[in-house]
C-alpha cells in the first residue's frame, strides 16, 4: 500500500503536527506501508523530517523505490504540480492531507479529485472552536472558497479524540470520522532520582502562542507563589508573544521565577522532562496536546485544561485537568506544588503506564492502516471508525 502524506510544514518549530505526522509514518513503515511525504517546509538539522532520525528523506526527489521521502518545496505555487508529478509517479492508493487552510491543502483536495485517489484529512485542530474564531474573518472567507468544499470532497475524516470529531459533525461534515490519537515514543527511563532540597521545576514546552494560555499561567502562578519552585518556558515565539508575556511577568514581580530556554528539541527536550517535577499546560484549545503525552511519557504529572481532551489525566490519577481560567488553574497549582515529591513521582509513574497502554505508535499505526484498509474496501470496518 502507498500512501502520499501532504503537510505545509514539517520545521520542528511549527509544532505538533511536524512530529507526529513524521512518527505516524515512521511507525507505518512496519506494517506494509510505503509513505510518502510532500512538504513546503522542512529545516530539521540534516534535512530529517523523523524526531528520531530514523530516515533520510530525498529533499525535491521522492525515488520511486524509497519507503520515506521529504520534498522541501521553495514556493506553494510549485506544490500542486510536485505532488501531481509524484502521484503519477508512485501511483497511490491515497492522499493523507494535514492541516487546513493553506496553499498546500487545497492543492492536495484538488489532486485527489482530479486524479480520482481517495482523501483523507486530518484537520489537526484547525477547526475547534477557538482555533476558527483566531483570525476570523480570513478563515470564514477561505471555509466559503474553498475549505467547506475541499473536506466535503474526503472519504474520510481523522480526528485525534471524541471532543475534536465532535466539532467537526458541529461543522456539518457528515463524512465518517476515524477517531485516533497521536501516538508518542516512549522514552528509556528511569530517571535519576531528584535531590531532596533541589529548586523544584514547573515546566511548560509548547509554542509561545496566545492560544497556550502563558498569560493565565503568569496570573495563577503570581496568586500562588509556591516557595522553592521555578518556572521554565521552553518553546519558540510565535508573532511576538512571548514579548507580552515577559511583560506580564515583569509587572507580576516575578521575573527571578520565570526562565525562557527557547526551542528545544532531541536530547535537550528529553533533559528538560527529566529535570521537571510538573508539566503544565494551560491551554485555549487543543485538538490532541502531543505535550502532555510526551510529559507523562517521562513521568511528569501534567496539569492542562478542558480546553485539551485529556480526561485520562483524572481517571488514571496523574495530573490535573481543570477548567480554563485563572482560579481553576491557581487551584491546581496550589494543590499539585504542596504535594511532597514522591507523592509527585508516583503520579508520574501512573502517567507513564496510562501513555504506554494508549499511545504508543505501534498500536495507532495499526488503526490507521486498518482505516486505509476500509477505505479501499480491504478490511471490516474498524472499532475506531463512526460512519453516522
Amino acid at each position: 500500500m502507498r500512501v502520499i502524506h501532504t503537510i505545509a510544514n514539517l520545521a520542528v518549530e511549527s509544532g505538533g503536527p511536524a512530529q507526529t505526522v513524521s512518527g505516524l509514518c515512521a511507525a507505518l513503515q512496519g506494517r506494509s506501508v510505503e509513505a510518502l511525504i510532500v512538504t513546503q517546509k522542512n529545516s530539521l538539522p540534516g534535512g530529517s523530517t523523523s524526531p528520531e532520525d530514523r530516515f533520510h528523506p530525498q529533499v525535491r526527489d521522492a525515488l520511486p523505490g524509497r519507503r520515506w521521502a521529504g520534498l522541501a518545496l521553495s514556493s506553494a505555487h510549485r506544490f500542486g504540480a510536485l505532488l501531481r508529478m509524484h502521484c503519477k509517479d508512485t501511483d497511490p492508493c491515497i492522499i493523507h492531507d494535514h492541516g487546513l487552510w493553506l496553499a498546500s491543502n487545497h492543492a492536495a483536495a484538488v489532486t485527489a479529485r482530479k486524479l480520482d485517489v481517495p482523501l483523507i484529512v486530518s484537520p489537526r485542530g484547525m477547526l475547534e472552536p477557538w482555533a476558527f474564531r483566531h483570525r476570523a474573518w480570513k478563515k470564514q472567507l477561505a471555509w466559503l472558497l474553498y475549505q467547506r468544499r475541499d473536506l466535503r470532497a474526503a472519504m474520510l475524516l481523522h480526528a485525534t479524540a471524541d471532543q475534536e470529531a465532535g466539532n467537526l459533525r458541529r461543522r456539518g461534515l457528515r463524512m465518517p470520522i476515524a477517531v485516533i490519537p497521536n501516538g508518542v515514543p516512549l522514552p528509556d527511563l528511569p530517571r535519576t532520582k531528584s535531590a531532596v532540597n533541589r529548586t523544584r521545576i514547573a515546566l511548560f514546552l509548547s509554542r509561545i502562542h496566545p492560544k497556550k494560555g502563558l498569560l493565565v499561567l503568569v496570573e495563577a502562578w503570581r496568586q500562588v507563589q509556591p516557595p522553592g519552585w521555578k518556572v521554565v518556558i521552553a518553546g519558540p515565539d510565535e508573532g511576538g508573544h512571548r514579548g507580552e508575556v515577559e511583560e506580564a511577568i515583569g509587572q507580576a514581580g516575578l521575573t527571578n521565577v520565570f526562565k525562557f530556554v527557547g526551542l528545544v528539541d532531541g536530547g535537550d527536550k528529553t533533559k528538560l522532562y527529566r529535570g521537571s517535577d510538573l508539566f503544565i499546560l494551560p491551554t485555549f484549545s487543543e485538538n490532541f496536546g502531543v505535550v502532555v503525552a510526551e510529559a507523562l511519557a517521562h513521568e511528569v504529572p501534567v496539569i492542562t485544561t478542558k480546553g485539551a481532551p485529556w480526561e485520562g489525566l483524572l481517571t488514571h490519577r496523574c495530573g490535573w485537568w481543570v477548567d480554563i481560567g485563572v482560579e481553576p488553574l491557581a487551584a491546581a497549582l496550589r494543590e499539585a506544588t504542596n504535594l511532597p515529591q514522591e507523592t509527585l513521582r508516583d503520579m508520574g509513574q501512573r502517567g507513564r503506564a496510562y501513555v504506554e497502554q494508549n499511545f504508543g505508535w505501534p498500536g495507532i499505526a495499526q488503526q490507521m492502516l486498518s482505516v486505509y484498509q476500509w477505505m479501499l474496501g480491504q478490511g471490516p470496518k474498524p472499532d475506531c471508525l463512526y460512519v453516522d
